[in-house]
């Protein structure tokens, strides 16, 4: 009676196992989408600041250039009122007063003239990073459709192995399928093992030959001392023969063999 109970549940544990993988397959494939979206949308925040940036440096620019206007125009007027003076002092003051403005002038213009330098530099990188980022949104496009596409993929295939786990789980001990399900829940891995070269091939640690023994005889369930997996003996179930889900996966990639 055991031994029959325990065959049902290794096929309910190898659907379980499929299960849990293709959960972490799809977790791997949405954590992936989550980095294409945060790569896609750094790129965009990144241009957006350049582009605020370059903004900026443009009203800066223009307010140089209003400043060097607006002294040329002092220049002028002084320049004028120099040639109405008669006295030596104020000629001389105006003549200071010139020089002053025009060296101001020309530290504006020299700013100015860096202003533009910086502000071609930086429209370069704009352009560059507005190019980057279309490149990234197109090709992030292509390849969010290819992983959502295998998500859909990943849930199909779960909802089939769903429909072959409850039509077997009937067929289960009850109590021995609650302890299963407890340890597969903790474990996230086979904990109905077989026991290979005096071992557990669960957690590879050697067991007693008494403990081996208790397996062989299959009267009742023996837990591993060191994992709390369920072992059994490999060769009382018959181990030959293929199980339901041992079918089901070979009937999968013959069909995946076929469509290629």
């Amino acid at each position: 009676m055991l031994r029959e109970t325990l065959k049902v549940m290794l096929d309910i544990q190898e659907l379980d196992v499929q299960m849990i993988r293709l959960m972490r397959l799809k977790r791997e494939r949405v954590a992936e989408l989550a980095r294409i979206r945060e790569l896609r949308d750094e790129l965009h925040h990144q241009v957006l600041i350049k582009e605020s940036e370059v903004i900026e440096l443009k009203k800066q620019i223009r307010i140089v250039e209003s400043e060097i206007t607006e002294l040329s125009e002092k220049i002028e007027k002084l320049e004028a009122q120099q040639s109405n003076v008669r006295k030596v002092e104020e000629f001389n003051a105006l003549t200071h007063e010139i020089s002053s403005l025009e060296r101001t002038k020309a530290a504006k213009e020299q700013r100015l003239s860096d202003s533009y330098d910086t502000l071609a530099s930086e429209e370069d990188f704009l352009t560059n990073l507005k190019s980057t980022f279309e490149d990234t949104r197109t090709n992030s496009q292509q390849l969010e459709q290819e992983i959502k596409d295998s998500i859909l993929e990943i849930n199909k295939e779960g909802e089939q192995l769903m429909q072959q786990r409850l039509n077997i789980v009937d067929q289960a001990d009850e109590q021995i399928l609650a302890l299963y399900e407890k340890l597969i829940q903790n474990k996230k891995d086979r904990v109905i093992v077989p026991i290979e070269n005096r071992c557990c091939s669960g957690c590879h640690i050697l067991i007693t030959a008494q403990h081996e023994n208790v397996v062989r005889r299959g009267e009742r369930l023996v837990f591993c001392e060191h994992c709390s997996r369920i072992h059994y003996w490999h060769e009382s179930l018959g181990e030959g023969s293929e199980s339901v889900a041992r079918k089901a996966a070979a009937k999968r990639r013959r069909r995946a063999t076929a469509k290629a």
